[in-house]
């Protein structure tokens, strides 16, 4: 089993640390890969068990956001995530927009305030559905 490191080869060492004891094996690390003996790996551990554990490794680490895991076969492969600077700069204007558009629930909020307590208290909770009946079972003939 093979897990490449791509962009995070400075952690490399603390994930293979991470790793030994829930695959079951010492790993080699070599570069910008981890590589895991086969005949070594703890009997019922699978590429996606160990996906998981390298995204709780991530998550430790404050960076899961940042990256993501893909195993082919028995090879995993560590990517960064890139998000396009075009993104970045549309996300601010509708920041804008939408400071924009809570302003008017908060006077339609102020309207059923104003309407008394009952009132509020029957827009506030959506009704839930009826309880079904359970069903008669069938005779045995």
């Amino acid at each position: 089993m093979k897990v490449t490191l791509g962009t995070l080869k400075n952690k490399g060492d603390e994930l293979a640390a991470f790793l030994e004891p829930r695959v079951g094996s010492k790993p080699s690390l070599s570069g910008d890969e981890i590589e895991f003996e086969d005949a070594s790996v703890r009997a019922g551990v699978r590429p996606r068990h160990v996906k998981t554990y390298i995204k709780r490794f991530l998550y430790m680490n404050g960076v899961r956001k940042k990256y993501r895991v893909f195993v082919s076969g028995k090879e995993l492969t560590i990517q960064e995530i890139e998000i396009a600077e075009e993104e970045e700069e549309e996300k601010g204007p509708k920041k804008a927009s939408e400071e924009a558009e809570p302003k008017a629930p908060a006077k339609a909020a102020e309207e059923v305030t104003s309407k008394g307590a009952a009132g509020e208290q029957k827009a506030a909770k959506p009704k839930k559905a009826a309880a079904k009946k359970p069903r008669a079972k069938k005779k045995k003939e």
